[in-house]
C-alpha cells in the first residue's frame, strides 16, 4: 500500500486539494500498478508563520 505524504502551505481551496490528490492517486496508481483504493495520501497543511526559505518566514514575505 503506498502512502504519499505531502506538506503545503496551508491557503488551497477545497477544489484544489481534492484535484490533487485525484491526480496524484492516479500518478501513483500508474506508475506502481497499485489499486487506487489502496492509496493513502496525506496532507499536512502548515500556516505561513511556520514555515521559512532562507531563513525567512513566509508570513513576513508577503509583508514586503
Amino acid at each position: 500500500m503506498p502512502i504519499v505524504h505531502i506538506d503545503l502551505i496551508a491557503g488551497r481551496s477545497q477544489a484544489q486539494l481534492k484535484g490533487l490528490v485525484k491526480d496524484v492517486t492516479a500518478a501513483v496508481s500508474k506508475n506502481t500498478g497499485a489499486p487506487a483504493e489502496h492509496i493513502h495520501v496525506i496532507l499536512s497543511e502548515m500556516q505561513k508563520d511556520r514555515y521559512s526559505v532562507g531563513g525567512v518566514l513566509k508570513s513576513d514575505e508577503e509583508a514586503k
